[in-house]
């Protein structure tokens, strides 16, 4: 178990140790729970709570959105085929009804996915603690959040009592440090962090990002790091807060204003690992060996740069690894010493939570633009509001210009309960976050990659350094 430090501490210490109400003598704390966010998959928690004769803490501190369920060619409710997908978005917004929380329903121009809607909305801040029954909360860390994916009896508790019990993690910290090479995004980062310390290579940890390559991204760029923490077996992933950060928070619907602004600068600019508080464990990365990175199996830490072959199982000592990459590449069907840049594609996706925000859809236009694409492409928005300004920008028309479908905000093909599914066998190029066996559809083969990576395998067909189609 790892104790508080009674002096210095990490930045996780920090917001974690200002949260906890009582600790057990087993040192699982009770955690006062900031906000919540909740999509349409968990909207029978509501009536569960309410059969149990159990109310609401504090419902302004709820803020709800549908995005797993809904079909990224519906703009309505009416649009949704009736059924299961319909029943979970329409029940979402019945309870945000009845009980009066914060709901962007479908027909609301900032709705989206609830990872992307948090930022924008100033809902995620420094300092805080907030949850989602979702794993890819750890998004929200980008921002100096506290933030992680509970399970459904979790969000029940969450929304009954506004706390947690929680068991303290270990600190990791992974520093990486160095020059990013021209078309290297925060996706090749986080592969190259995840292929070098494992799937579970962040199981029981904290994990705070810095270094210069990370203070050098945009916000935008470290959620794309902190989502994937989980995908290192992680639920925590925190960046340190910086002017960027308050740039980036100020002004928005939910952050504060006037006064508690100034007093939530001064207590943010506080929210920093000190200098003499120890880690359990620590990782350094150089960001300049990092290239546009293309993964090949069926775990995020199976990956390769864009000039490099397919790994052979042969040269692995670890029998479970050995074993892992035979049945990926069986699966996957590919050959030991292929490289990567001769695979072909069947289909592209751009969006999620990972890359669909307007820096991510900027950075693939650049490629798109002039081209045309050689496979079926889909590229789908976080939010209405990352929609609009796509479409003011422009970047609508060389998506349709180049023949890519250009769709209604939603999570889309990355989950593919949506309508948006791979058929069996085929190989997609997706800017997502998970890649396991039919993730994006029965007998699927995903590759995950950067919205760069994508769109330059949308032009030409198989994998392309993007570096050799941009600007």
């Amino acid at each position: 178990m790892n104790t508080p430090r009674s002096h210095s501490k990490t930045l996780f210490e920090k917001i974690f140790d200002r949260h906890v109400i009582l600790t057990r003598e087993s040192g699982d704390a009770l955690l006062f729970i900031d906000r919540q966010l909740i999509h349409d998959l968990h909207y029978r928690s509501f009536e569960e709570l309410q059969s149990a004769g159990r109310t609401i803490r504090y419902p302004d501190q709820l803020f709800a959105t549908p995005d797993h369920s809904v079909p990224t060619t519906a703009k309505e409710l009416t649009d949704i085929p009736q059924g299961e997908m319909r029943d979970a978005v329409a029940g979402l917004q019945g309870a945000a009804e009845r009980i009066g929380f914060t709901h962007f329903d479908m027909t609301d121009p900032r709705h989206g996915i609830v990872h992307v809607i948090g930022p924008e909305q100033g809902i995620t801040l420094p300092g805080l603690t907030l949850v989602c029954g979702d794993s890819h909360t750890s998004t929200h860390g980008a921002l100096g959040c506290l933030s992680f994916g509970i399970g459904s009896t979790e969000i029940k508790h969450v929304l009954a009592t506004q706390t947690l019990w929680q068991r303290r993690p270990r600190n990791m910290r992974i520093t990486v440090d160095g020059t990013l090479s021209p078309g290297v995004a925060a996706k090749d980062i986080i592969l190259a962090i995840i292929r070098h310390i494992g799937a579970s290579g962040g199981t029981g940890y904290a994990i705070e990002y810095t270094g210069s390559a990370i203070q050098h991204l945009t916000i935008e760029g470290r959620m794309t790091i902190s989502n994937m923490t989980i995908e290192a077996g992680a639920r925590f992933g925190i960046i340190a807060p910086d002017d960027k950060t308050l740039a980036y928070v100020y002004g928005r619907p939910h952050a504060p204003t006037d006064e508690k602004w100034e007093e939530a600068v001064a207590y943010w600019r506080t929210l920093h690992s000190d200098e003499t508080a120890v880690f359990d464990k620590e990782i350094n990365i150089d960001a300049a060996a990092i290239e546009p990175t293309v993964t090949w199996g069926n775990s995020p830490q199976f990956c390769v740069g864009i000039s490099d072959m397919i790994p052979d199982p042969v040269s692995e000592t670890d029998p479970a690894t050995r074993a892992n990459m035979e049945s990926a590449l069986t699966y996957m069907d590919l050959l030991p010493g292929t490289p990567v840049n001769k695979i072909d594609i069947d289909r592209v996706f751009i969006g999620s939570c990972t890359n669909s925000r307007i820096e991510d859809l900027r950075q693939a236009a650049d490629v798109f633009k002039g081209k045309s694409v050689a496979v079926p492409t889909l590229v789908v928005p976080g939010s209405g509001l990352v929609k609009s300004e796509a479409e003011r920008e422009g970047l609508d028309r060389i998506f349709i210009d180049a023949g890519a479908e250009w769709r209604e905000p939603g999570c889309s093909m990355c989950v593919a309960i949506n309508g948006d599914v791979l058929l069996p066998g085929q190989r997609c190029a997706s800017t997502s976050n998970r890649n396991f066996q039919g993730r994006q559809g029965k007998g699927s083969r995903t590759h995950l990659v950067s919205p760069a990576m994508a769109a330059a395998a949308a032009v030409t067909g198989h994998f392309t350094d993007c570096r050799e189609l941009g600007k």
